[in-house]
Order: structure tokens, then C-alpha cells, then sequence
């Protein structure tokens, strides 16, 4: 009998360790949970919804302009921004009259509202071309009025990306792949 309720919680502690291993593997190389926090990517995203950041794909490919993706925060390396890709490396940036411009063409943001205008900000001051560095994205945020961005802190480095943010799984109502825009 003490024989048989040491194989069961054996078995128990077993498949306990084997979940949790599973787990930590999936989470350090393959995707990871996150939560908005903030107004910054409104209308897409609310503060509060929970997405999933998916780690692999970009390992053999590289970011393309409209993914959202998570990385580091350049300011504050402990935090993770979520932001939308706009500058591509060795394109230009220029924001003029409230729009953004990538190598002297209008960047039409479908998932923007029209009412959102773009202003200049500290890195990138309004009428002025910014060229993005080899291994580098110029990202922002949907909500420009809101939104601690490439204008502010400059592009980010391909090695601070943590990954796209591919689902989202709260609030239940908008649960489901994130969409693409299309250019």
C-alpha cells in the first residue's frame, strides 16, 4: 500500500516537472504573454488587453513595416513597449504637416484614424529626414498623441525586439489573430 501511494504522487510530481519544463521552454523560446499597459497603440490596442508575442519567426526573417511587435524599452531596458513598425532599415523618415513619409511617399496607415496626426518629436523634430541604420526599425505607436516612440528615443535595434504580437486573447470580444494592414 505505501508502495503504491509513493509510485502515485511519484507519477503526480512527475508530470508536475514535465509541464512545468515544457512551460519555461515555451516561454523562453517561443512565446510569451503580455499585456497593454497604456494608451499608446489606440484604437488597435486598449490598455489592459493581453496578447501573445510570438519569438521564432523572427529568427529567420525580419521584422516587415505595419507588424506589431514587443521589445525592449531603449529608455527603460526592464519594460517592454509595443509599438508598429514603420522605418525599414536604409529607408527614410521624414513626419511633415501631420503625416509620415518613407522615402519621400506618403505611408498610408489603414489602421490609424484620419483624425490621427503625426507630430515631430525629440529625435525626430517635425520637416526633418532621418535615414533608419543597418539592423534597426523606426517604430510607432497608433496613438501619436500618446505614444513614447522612435520620434522621442530614436530607432530601436533589431536585437531589443522580443517578438510580433500575433494573438490576442483578452478581452474575450476581440479574441483572435492580429490582423496585418496591408500597403
Amino acid at each position: 500500500m505505501l508502495k503504491q501511494g509513493f509510485a502515485f504522487f511519484f507519477d503526480i510530481l512527475q508530470t508536475i516537472v514535465l509541464a512545468a519544463a515544457i512551460f519555461v521552454v515555451i516561454y523562453l523560446f517561443a512565446a510569451q504573454p503580455h499585456m497593454v499597459r497604456g494608451a499608446s497603440m489606440e484604437s488597435s490596442f486598449h490598455s489592459g488587453d493581453y496578447i501573445l508575442t510570438e519569438k521564432v519567426s523572427y529568427r529567420f526573417r525580419l521584422p516587415q513595416r505595419g507588424e506589431v511587435i514587443v521589445f525592449k524599452a531603449p529608455n527603460r531596458p526592464k519594460d517592454d513597449y509595443i509599438k508598429r513598425v514603420i522605418g525599414l532599415p536604409g529607408e527614410t523618415v521624414r513626419i511633415s504637416g501631420g503625416v509620415v513619409f518613407i522615402n519621400d511617399k506618403v505611408l498610408t496607415e489603414t489602421y490609424e484614424p484620419e483624425s490621427n496626426r503625426t507630430s515631430g518629436g525629440r529625435f525626430l523634430p517635425e520637416d526633418q529626414i532621418f535615414t533608419v541604420p543597418d539592423n534597426s526599425y523606426f517604430v510607432l505607436g497608433d496613438n501619436r498623441s500618446h505614444s513614447s516612440d522612435s520620434r522621442e528615443f530614436g530607432p530601436i535595434e533589431k536585437d531589443s525586439i522580443i517578438g510580433q504580437a500575433v494573438f490576442r486573447y483578452w478581452p474575450l470580444q476581440k479574441f483572435g489573430l492580429i490582423p496585418l494592414p496591408s500597403y
